[in-house]
Parts: structure tokens; sequence; C-alpha cells
């Protein structure tokens, strides 16, 4: 019972992180600091690239190892559904944008929202690999993982919610939309953890699969965002702590 409170508790870490970044409305007059933005854009990079390894790959070899199947089979199977269907929905998207005729807000807030689903479900089967009990991830991997997300979640409730009152919209309304683009990830992860005992026979596949969406999400969203406008070493900086801390926790704590 403990387990399912920690894991409930763990799922909603990213959405406090898009509802923090959300309520930057109410004290920011102008955007995020540039310098500060890429620090913690590469800061996520590392710690979800770490997590990416340590937390999902090397688990889902080390399960399949176990379950009699090839090693290294469910990972590259995995690993390449997780970024294809990243692929897809960001072709969607796309699509979607084309057929909305400029509506830039509405787009943003539909693609926030969109990419946000498999991240919730990164950490819906991180939680139920840790309920599982055969997954090889503790508690501390899965929360970790949670954070990771959440740290970059926090610059995407701000995007959403700041724009948003520039536009003329209250500063009240603008914080409720930051905060529902990032509602469907605790959703998504807690159906998934729901789904446990269809879940488990195919865990290395799904934690592959969370891994594959992962980098697809640091190398098609955060590392173009990290070298936007001036260049700077501090996005580089912010991927080598990250990925340091992430690594260094998992190891001797996981």
């Amino acid at each position: 019972m403990e387990n399912i409170i920690y894991s409930m508790l763990g799922i909603l870490i990213p959405f406090m992180g898009t509802s923090f970044g959300g309520s930057f409305v109410f004290f920011m007059k102008k955007n995020m600091s540039e310098k500060f933005q890429k620090m913690l854009v590469g800061f996520a990079c590392g710690v979800m690239i770490a997590a990416s390894v340590w937390s999902l790959l090397l688990p889902a070899i080390e399960m399949a190892e176990n379950q009699g199947m090839v090693s290294w089979l469910p990972a590259a199977v995995g690993f390449g559904l997780g970024v294809m269907f990243l692929i897809l929905i960001g072709k969607w998207a796309e699509r979607l944008e084309k057929q909305e005729n400029g509506k830039k807000l509405n787009m943003l807030l539909f693609s926030v929202t969109l990419h946000n689903i498999p991240e919730g479900m990164a950490v819906g089967v991180c939680f139920a690999g840790f309920l599982a009990g055969n997954a090889g991830i503790s508690l501390l991997e899965a929360m970790i993982l949670a954070l990771g997300i959440a740290i970059q979640n926090i610059p995407e409730g701000a995007i959403i919610s700041m724009p948003l009152k520039m536009e003329g919209v209250s500063r009240k309304k603008a914080f409720v939309y930051g905060v529902l683009s990032g509602i469907v990830e605790p959703i998504a992860a807690f159906i998934t953890i729901l789904m446990l005992p269809i879940v488990v026979p195919i865990l290395p596949y799904l934690l592959a699969f969370a891994a594959g969406a992962m980098i697809f999400v640091v190398v098609e969203e955060l590392v173009p965002e990290m070298h936007e406008g001036q260049k700077s070493m501090l996005g580089v900086i912010g991927v080598t702590l990250g990925f340091i801390v992430m690594m260094v926790l998992d190891v001797m704590l996981g």
C-alpha cells in the first residue's frame, strides 16, 4: 500500500513542474532569463539522457535476459518504436497546425499537451516497473526520472501562460491554461499503472519505448531550444551537470 501511495505522489511531480512554470505569469513581467532557461533546459536534457540509459534501457535489457529473451532485442525494438511514435505525433500536430490557419497559441497549447502524453507514459512505465518489483527499478530511480521531466516542464508551462497574458488573457486564465496543458501527464501515467497486469509481460519493451520517446524529446525539442538566441556554453554545462547528477544518484542509490 505504501508503494502505491509513493507512486501516486510520484506521477504528480511532472505536473507540478508544468504548474510551477505556468505560475510565472503571476510574478514575471517578462520572459524567463535566457541564460537561466538555457541552464534549466540543459540540466533537464542531461537528467533525461542519463535516465533513459540507467533507469530505462539497462533495466529493460536485464529484465529481458531474466525472462529468457534475447537481451538486446526488446531494448532495440522498444526504443525504435518510441522514437517512431513521437515522429508520428509530430507529423500529426504539423498537419493540424496547417489546417488551423495560423491560430498559433491554440496550436502551441495543443502541441505541448500532445507531447506530454508519452512523457506521462514514461513516468507511468517507470513506476509500474517499480511496483512490479522484478524490473530492477527502485523508487528513487522512478522519482528522479519524474523530477527530470518536471524540470523540463517548467519552461513549457511558462511558454503557454505568458504568451496568453500578452494576448490579453487574464493572469488567472492564462495560469489555468498552463496547468491544463500538463494535466494529461499524471492521467497517462495513472492509466499505465492501472494496466500493470498487462504491462508486466511486455515491460522490457515499454521501458525501452519510454527511453526512445524521451530521447526524441531531448534531440528534437530541448537541444534546439538550448541553442536558440545568443550562443552560450551554459546549456552544455547544464547537460553535463544533469547527466552526472542522475548517473551518480542512480548508480549509488538505485
